[in-house]
């Protein structure tokens, strides 16, 4: 074998390996599911609930009585709030679960662009769990149904409490975020963004 054959057999191998080398160690582009997939695989966690909170009110309620239109009836109502008054105190616990409702979400607020994926999450709610048990009454001379709109009273103030809480909110969302994008990432995706709108161009 002449010197120029074996240089040329060697070069020949030496390519080769080069070529094999870079077969291997090639970065493979990820492959990322279509954005329906991506839209129920992020439904799955149906309500994501990012904070639950422990809460507790004192609150008082005094019913004003109600026109009735008959002169009699209105006179009987207004001695009856005057001479004895319903009147009640309690104080009032509650488990408020503040998080974003993925059942919302639907591809109008998804973009997709290659591995890259920017997500509008709709907007946080609070859900307010009496706990009936916990309460105490602390003086009340209420019906049932006068009762029953304490209640109600106290769960509205709970849920308007805490959605007019920015830092709350701000916690609730930074915790959704977290976890969607771990859950992103585990699908292939390899930049999660977090915009306020999806816009024409992608931009939020």
């Amino acid at each position: 074998m002449t010197l120029r054959t074996l240089l040329l057999v060697i070069s020949g191998a030496a390519l080769g390996g080069v070529l094999t080398w870079m077969l291997v160690h090639r970065t493979v582009a990820p492959t990322v599911p279509p954005t329906p997939l991506v839209v129920d695989r992020m439904r799955e966690v149906a309500r994501l609930e990012t904070l639950d909170l422990q809460v507790y009110k004192k609150i008082a309620y005094a019913p004003e009585p109600t026109p009735t239109g008959a002169l009699w009836s209105d006179v009987l109502a207004w001695a009856k709030a005057s001479l004895f008054p319903s009147r009640g105190r309690a104080i009032v616990f509650a488990t408020v679960h503040l998080g974003v409702d993925l059942s919302r979400l639907d591809a109008r607020r998804l973009r997709i662009q290659g591995s890259r994926i920017e997500i509008a999450l709709p907007p946080l709610q609070a859900q307010v769990e009496l706990r009936p048990g916990e309460t105490e009454v602390i003086a009340s001379n209420l019906d049932s149904a006068e009762t029953a709109h304490l209640l109600e009273l106290a769960k509205t103030a709970f849920e308007r409490e805490v959605m007019a809480d920015p830092a709350l909110q701000a916690k609730a969302r930074g915790s959704a975020e977290r976890a969607l994008t771990g859950l992103l990432l585990s699908l292939g995706f390899r930049e999660v963004v977090f915009v306020s709108a999806i816009g024409p161009s992608g931009s939020g």
